[in-house]
Parts: C-alpha cells; structure tokens; sequence
C-alpha cells in the first residue's frame, strides 16, 4: 500500500532474530590439565634422558631463578617454578613446537611460549656468574697447566672458534645475512673454551654469512688482549683466524722437526673447543636441529643454553646420552697465505714458542 512503512520482517521473524541476539554463548569452561611432577615420576636415568641434566643440577639451578619464575599470584593454579624450569629443558632438549612441550607439561602453547621466553632470560642472566674469563692469576696458571697437559703447549688459557646454529629465516630484508655456506639460516656462535670444555666466552650476535676472523676483531675479548688486559696468556685457533702474538694459528708448511712437533701439539691442544660444541649441541640438539622462534629469542637460548653446558660440567653430570649424530659446521677458513706470513711481525710469539719451547722438547 502507498505510504505504507513495510518492513524487511514480519513480526515474527523480528521476535526471532532479537530472541538470538540477547542468546549468549556459554563460556567455554577452564580445563585444567595434569601437570606431573617429573622429578618423582622419572627414575635419575629417564629424567636425565628426557631433560639432558642431573636431578640434583636441575633442583640447583632452580634455586638460582626460582625468584625470577614465581609467578605474582597463587590463583588458577599458578604454574610452580619447577615445571616452568623443565619445560624450557625439554624444549632445549627437543627442539619440538611449543604445543607438543606445553602438552608434555599441562599447559597450553600461548603459556608454553611466554614460560621458554621468561626461564630463558632468567638463565641468561646468569652469564656473570658462570661465562668468565680466568681473572686472578691462580685461576690463570690452573687452566695454563690443564692445557699443558694435554700435549705440553706453553701459555695457553683458551681455544677459540665459531659455529652455527641453525634457526628459521628472521624474514625482512635481511635475512639473507643469516645464510651461511651450507645454504641455511644460522647464528655464527663464538667461543673460546678451556681444556675441560667449559665455555671461557661467547659471542651470539652475528648472523651466519660472517666470518669468524670479522666476529673476532669486533670482540670486546680481542680489545681485552689488544689492551694488555690478559698478559703472558695465547689461545689457539684455526686458520680461519690471522696470526698474532696472543692468537696462535697453525704453520701452513712446517719445515724443522720444532715446527712439526709444535703444529701437531698445537691440533691436539686446540681440539677441545671443537669437542664442546659435540658435547655443547649433543646435550642441547635444538641447537643443531633449529629454533622456530624469533631471532632475538634464539640469541638468548644460545646464552642459556652455554650457561647450563657451564653447570652441568661444573656439577660433574657427565656426557649427555648419544642419540643423535649431529655435525659440527663451521666457518670458512681464510687462505694460508693470509694467515701465514713468514714477514709479519705477529708470528714474533710463534716463533718464539717454536724456537724457545718446542725445539728443546726433541
């Protein structure tokens, strides 16, 4: 009818869609998952097995960040410091998604995300305290005599080289600085261990197309011995790295029996560093098999996950069991030619290690 306002609904049809609209949904009801407490549940060797530290490791380093873990509130049942600890160790251990190690715990992969976040910087920060380089003199010459020991090489308080681990593309214009030469995306690590394979110092900043030689000069380690910070010490490296008077690398062509004796010494002392990242990485396979987290995020697992290689060994807890062969990669080495100049006037400490050292041991 003209002048008639019709509406779209009848009037019954109106009364239904305001019925619906004043519907409210039920909310979805809390679910409270069990969450095990795996220090009773696990026998030492399970427990070692599935968190890659000692009971009694795991319970000491708790007691370092359990301040850092408490959560402010009791209420909804608050997760305890204890399963946040393990599931970040399980995570370490796995390298699994985040919902596989938040159902491994009872908690949800939103939780699980923000618990590997907090428990990891509450590990880092306790690089001070267990990543350091010997100070007084004592410490000094005890880690000098570990490293003598092992094929009589004078003067040495660290081994020094790089590896990488792998993690997914940060995304952005430059991820491809993370490619390395094997073709995936990693941080280029640096390390310098001593003879029991503790690590002494690290460098976790730099994306994997950067050479080792470039990650060393911007070291705050190598201004440290620039300054005369660390006198009458070397640390042995590779010929990935220039020669110097406190950085010792390998003769390219040794002629004399000395020079012999003091590459060979030289590859045996040195190959500790190179046995902590097997043991470093075997212990902690996320490190080899790849972080699917953002990339700042895997910088500081890689600073927690040295501080816990640092404990375990401080704690005796062993090697961790072989599960998986993971290799070890490392940079590019740079030509000998560089590396190996019989003119330059930072072979002066080698020469006299060979010539003082080495030559009287025939």
């Amino acid at each position: 009818m003209a002048g008639r306002n019709m509406s779209v609904f009848d009037s019954d049809e109106e009364d239904d869609m305001f019925d619906n609209m004043l519907t409210v949904t039920p909310r979805r009801p809390k679910v409270f998952k069990n969450r095990p407490n795996y220090f009773i549940v696990y026998t030492d060797l399970e427990f070692f097995t599935r968190f890659r530290m000692q009971k009694q490791t795991c319970e000491t380093l708790l007691h370092l960040i359990v301040n850092d873990l408490k959560s402010q509130t009791e209420r909804n049942r608050a997760i305890l410091p204890a399963t946040k600890l393990l599931l970040t160790l399980r995570f370490y251990a796995t390298g699994n998604m985040l919902i596989s190690v938040g159902d491994f715990v009872g908690v949800s992969k939103t939780s699980a995300c923000t618990i590997v976040k907090q428990v990891s910087e509450a590990i880092a920060r306790l690089r001070p305290r267990n990543i350091r380089f010997p100070e007084n003199i004592a410490t000094k010459q005890k880690v000098q005599e570990n490293f003598y020991r092992v094929a009589r090489f004078p003067m040495v308080i660290g081994a020094i080289d790089c590896t990488h681990v792998k993690i997914q593309s940060p995304g952005g214009e430059d991820a491809e600085r993370f490619r390395n030469r094997k073709g995936f995306f990693s941080w280029n690590v640096q390390t310098i261990c001593d003879a029991q394979l503790k690590i002494l110092d690290i460098v976790a900043r730099w994306p994997g197309s950067r050479h080792d030689q470039t990650i060393f000069n911007n070291s705050r380690i190598k201004s440290r011995f620039c300054n005369g910070d660390i006198p009458d010490c070397v640390i042995l490296g590779d010929s990935g790295y220039g020669n110097s008077n406190y950085l010792l690398t390998p003769l390219s062509n040794p002629l004399t029996a000395a020079e012999k004796l003091y590459n060979e010494s030289h590859i045996r002392t040195r190959n500790c560093v190179e046995r902590s990242y097997g043991v470093w990485k075997r212990r902690f396979p996320i490190l080899s098999l790849g972080m699917r987290v953002n990339a700042e995020l895997s910088k500081i697992i890689i600073v927690a996950t040295a501080i816990l290689h640092n404990i375990c060994i401080e704690e005796k807890d062993g090697d961790p069991p072989i599960e998986l062969d993971f290799e070890n990669v490392g940079a590019d080495e740079l030509p000998s030619s560089i590396t190996d100049s019989n003119i330059s006037i930072n072979n002066r400490m080698r020469s006299k290690i060979i010539n003082n050292h080495f030559a009287h041991l025939l």
